[in-house]
């Protein structure tokens, strides 16, 4: 399997805050990966450091095959970075900035700009700063698209775009991803946004990747459970670990299986709670695996 972009055992220090620790991943080329995390989580610090926009404090990333501390002009080539809030000279009108990148790349495809300015519905007379806050980030997609890019990062490229201008952004990249075959790495904490688009996923929390492999593998490893009681039941023993987020109401006990196998799942419950019926196994998005996930961490970081 080749790999667009690994992280080895990445840490970051703004002085006394710790951004990232001991952080390793790996993205699949040809992926859609999400990296994902509450804000503050150290999404934008790891992308910064693939594309040696930031230097790590130690461990090493390799970006396009790479040490990304050594990217030059030749792999920048190669990459595509838009992101919320960055800057572009917005005195410029959409036809004037398309014609100041064109030449900046030796791989730009002229018919796939005009297709993506179709796409995307880009006034070519009208300057950046007239433009909204989706044709912009818009005008910064079709800039970077345009020269077929092995690598495209986008970080948090839904904020602050409305519902309709999501869903073109999206449906536009999804088609685009499909077709070329390049790797997208998208930062966000937009669980439901991303969860459309990703076939891989990488969770950070505090600064600690908690979760890194695809979208089928995470979703066939999790299992919401409903466990009924045997009348007079006592307190709840001590769970195993792989269950997490219990919470009782009445005779019903509920939890996430993070490990699933149901013949081990069945053997356990019957162990524990002789008298009970088989319990209830449902399926789980992957917006409720990541808040009980995220929940689950918080509750034990709470713990003496």
């Amino acid at each position: 399997m080749s790999i667009a972009l690994e992280f080895n055992q990445v840490n970051r220090r703004f002085l006394r805050n710790v951004a990232l620790h001991n952080a390793s991943f790996r993205v699949p080329a040809g992926s859609v990966a999400a990296l994902l995390g509450p804000n503050g989580a150290g999404k934008s610090t790891a992308l910064k450091i693939a594309l040696n926009l930031l230097r790590p404090s130690s461990g090493e990333v390799r970006t396009l095959g790479a040490d990304s501390r050594k990217l030059g002009p030749s792999e920048l080539r190669r990459i595509g970075y838009v992101a919320d809030g960055m800057e572009l000279p917005l005195w410029m009108t959409v036809d004037r900035f398309l014609a100041w990148c064109r030449p900046l790349y030796p791989t730009w495809d002229p018919e796939l700009e005009q297709s993506l300015r179709k796409r995307f519905a880009l006034p070519g007379e009208r300057r950046l700063r007239a433009l909204s806050r989706g044709q912009r980030m818009k005008a910064a997609l079709a800039s970077v698209l345009a020269y077929r890019p092995e690598l495209l990062v986008l970080d948090e490229p839904f904020s602050g775009l409305d519902p309709l201008v999501r869903d073109e952004f999206i449906q536009g990249l999804l088609e685009l991803a499909d077709g070329e075959g390049f790797t997208v790495v998208i930062s966000s904490h937009d669980l439901e946004e991303t969860a459309r688009l990703a076939d891989h996923f990488v969770f950070l929390d505090h600064g600690q990747v908690t979760l890194d492999e695809s979208a089928d593998v995470l979703l066939a490893r999790h299992r919401r459970v409903e466990v009924i009681l045997p009348e007079g039941y006592g307190s709840v023993p001590e769970l195993p670990s792989e269950w997490i987020g219990a919470d009782t109401a009445g005779r019903v006990l509920r939890f996430t299986d993070t490990r699933h196998d149901q013949a081990r799942l069945l053997d356990s419950v019957r162990r524990m709670f002789p008298g009970s019926s088989d319990p209830d196994i449902h399926p789980v998005t992957l917006r409720e695996i990541f808040i009980t996930l995220t929940a689950a961490r918080r509750l034990a970081a709470t713990q003496p």
